[in-house]
């Protein structure tokens, strides 16, 4: 079982989550723990920020997708391109 992170830290996509551009390693803040209701993977409800603090996305994961950001991790800025459908 995984360990449940604390509320309102930032934490570190596990994987690409393409329906918001995201990409692995990309960050996110915990806003709130789910419970699965068929008693699958419980997940957390994340929140991404722009590099200017805005809120650019709000959406769930399982708690298998994101990890503690590491110490020894350096953050970096790439542009968020728009998804053409």
């Amino acid at each position: 079982m995984k360990l449940q992170l604390e509320l309102y830290q930032y934490v570190a996509l596990c994987h690409d989550i393409p329906e918001y551009n995201l990409k692995f390693g990309d960050v996110a803040m915990l806003i709130d723990y789910v419970t699965h209701p068929s008693g699958g993977e419980d997940g957390y409800v994340l929140e991404v920020f722009n590099a200017a603090g805005d809120s650019i996305a709000v959406f769930t994961v399982p708690i298998s997708s994101v990890e503690k950001l590491p110490n020894d991790a350096v953050l970096s800025v790439r542009s968020l391109a728009k998804i053409v459908s």
